[in-house]
């Protein structure tokens, strides 16, 4: 029995198809059109879902779309009618959108599809309480869902067990903790729905200065986690803009231009935010544990990538185990709303592995092998070496070891936001120059930003003060101590971004200033290939842990295909190229001619 699970129409559209229950293939729309956040019908995404299953939209027994949309213009009709008189001109931009296109959903999705059979639409957070508890090991366990809003609910709880997810209890728009850390990002010059996670990397450099601030004036927050926000300050409900002059006179200035110098102000934000959030978090947590009573943690929701949150909430032990979606955004809805169909509406049972997840390394994506990059590399005359595994690892190891930049292009593309080693560019975590040269020379981005290790799990506990595996880089932990570099007291005077460039542990390169890392553990059965690449580096150095960054550019998804590789390796300052067993030196490399258009069918098996 086929599933096809769909996000659309906000941002980061995806799809993914379950077979018999089982997560066969997953993808965001971004990754095929090369659109950033793609909000679009995932026309791309399901044909690949499709195509990857060996199936036509003809075997799919049910089309699940992750949430209700007539709920959702419900609560927009609604909001503007509790502001009368403000938030015409964002009514009225929006209106067209939902009356050609939004409401239609279930219409779309037939004419989209040409399909003809039965079509689910469970509630937003419903979507995200699946995506977080039926991939995971559990049998039972509560959850927890935050995001910026769904229909009502911008956070919710409840229990899942065996093949169900029940919510408890909600928080309703306009209040959310997701919106409150949006509106720090837009403040602080960053792009909603996709900037939150440069907040949370600047917030180390920063003092927690304006706490009292937004506890006084933004936000009151009670014992159990649950808040209230003061609206006088903001501008999303039926604004253009996430806050307004008031929040502004507040917070000491109008908000920061993109792109302009980033100042102290900006990182005392960031530190001040983050902080607010962590705290609610751990609140919501505990009160989540109070009334349950249960052992086991599922998290889903924009709001569970943040991975220091999600680390203080490990270490505060509130819970035995906690497990995170690692699509736990909108993309990772469409996965939510495909397990809903077929466990909750068709009551199929689940079946439990307590030592595993079914998230499957969330290498779930397309795959290209071989043959096929051969047949890009050779028709358009590419300068290559092949090679067996093991040259090719060994290789690889005296590269890095080298402090060469790599981009690495293997097997099956990652579903959510994170490069989990199959569309990574991957350097030496020994270098203190590596943080600094993959940020301005490769990425194109703020140098304040920090990298992740990879790590062999077998090793995470020599390494980071971490007592278990993170294989989706969604907790943050610190560098063991015996690995770190005490600061001097002159070093630890420094403020802002004077902290940047002091090296502070035997791996600085993915050390950041606060010794804390957001930790990828990398364990064999997910992905034997790059584990046998850290261990043969491993063996080499003796250091278990490699750099690991998304392979793209700032302000491009991650690559898809060989083709999107090659022009990102082209246009960047990186070294060395591997694609399958295909090694590239930037060196040897002809004139790049930007104008390359390859695509081949994927492949079935």
């Amino acid at each position: 029995m086929y599933i096809l699970g769909i996000s659309a129409y906000y941002h980061d559209s995806a799809a993914c198809l379950l077979k018999d229950g089982e997560i066969i293939a997953a993808a965001q729309e971004e990754r095929f059109t090369r659109k950033k956040h793609d909000h679009n019908f995932p026309n791309n995404a399901i044909d690949f879902c499709l195509n990857y299953g060996g199936i036509n939209i003809n075997s799919v027994e049910i089309v699940a779309f992750y949430d209700k949309p007539f709920l959702k213009f419900n609560r927009i009709l609604e909001t503007h009618l509790s502001f009368p008189g403000k938030g015409l001109k964002s009514f009225i931009m929006s209106m067209p959108l939902w009356l050609k296109q939004k409401l239609w959903v279930p219409d779309l999705i037939k004419k989209e599809l040409n399909y003809d059979g039965n079509v689910l639409f469970p509630e937003h957070h419903e979507s995200h309480a699946a995506s977080a508890f039926f991939p995971s090991p559990f049998k039972k366990a509560a959850f927890l869902t935050i995001d910026g809003v769904g229909e009502w609910a911008t956070t919710s709880f409840g229990v899942g067990e065996n093949n169900s997810v029940k919510i408890s209890a909600e928080i309703h728009f306009p209040h959310s903790l997701g919106l409150l850390y949006s509106a720090f990002t837009y403040f602080t010059g960053f792009k909603v729905n996709s900037g939150e996670y440069k907040v949370m990397g600047l917030a180390p450099y920063g003092e927690p200065k304006y706490v009292k601030k937004i506890y006084d004036n933004l936000i009151d927050v009670k014992e159990d986690g649950s808040f209230s926000m003061n609206m006088q300050y903001f501008d999303y409900p039926v604004g253009l803009k996430m806050t307004n002059k008031k929040f502004a006179e507040l917070f000491d200035g109008p908000p920061r231009k993109p792109e302009s110098k980033l100042t102290q102000r900006e990182m005392d934000l960031a530190r001040s935010v983050q902080d607010v959030t962590e705290e609610i978090m751990i609140r919501m947590a505990k009160y989540v544990k109070k009334q349950t009573g249960e052992k086991n943690l599922c998290l889903a929701g924009g709001v569970a990538l943040n991975c220091v949150g999600n680390g203080k909430i490990l270490r505060e032990n509130i819970f035995d185990n906690i497990w995170i979606q690692p699509a736990a955004g909108d993309a990772g809805g469409a996965l939510g709303a495909a397990y809903i169909a077929f466990h909750q509406y068709l009551d199929k049972p689940r079946n439990i592995n307590p030592n595993r997840d079914k998230q499957k390394g969330s290498y779930l994506g397309s795959v290209y092998e071989n043959n096929l990059i051969e047949n890009f590399l050779k028709k358009h005359n590419i300068k290559f070496t092949k090679y067996d595994d093991e040259k090719l690892f060994d290789i690889t190891s005296d590269l890095l070891n080298e402090e060469k930049v790599i981009g690495w292009f293997q097997g099956r593309m990652e579903f959510g936001p994170r490069a989990l080693g199959n569309r990574s560019i991957i350097g030496d975590a020994r270098s203190s120059e590596m943080q600094k040269k993959m940020n301005l020379k490769i990425k194109y981005r703020e140098s304040f930003r920090p990298f992740a290790p990879s790590v062999l799990a077998e090793e995470i506990s020599n390494w980071f003060d971490i007592d278990r595996e993170s294989p989706y880089m969604l907790l943050v932990a610190d560098v063991k101590k015996e690995k770190q570099i005490e600061m001097t007291n002159s070093q630890k005077s420094l403020f802002g971004i004077d902290k940047l460039n002091i090296k502070r542990s035997e791996i600085p390169a993915v050390t950041h200033i606060d010794y804390s890392a957001r930790i990828q553990s990398v364990n064999k059965e997910d992905n034997p290939i790059y584990h046998k690449l850290i261990s043969k580096f491993f063996e080499k150095t003796g250091c278990p842990v490699i750099v690991n960054t998304s392979f793209n550019v700032r302000g491009e998804p991650i690559v898809e295909s060989p083709l999107d590789a090659y022009k990102c390796f082209m246009r960047t300052e990186m070294d060395v190229l591997i694609l399958g067993n295909f090694l590239l030196h930037k060196d040897e490399q002809s004139q790049f001619h930007d104008d390359i258009n390859w695509k081949e069918k994927y492949e079935l098996d």
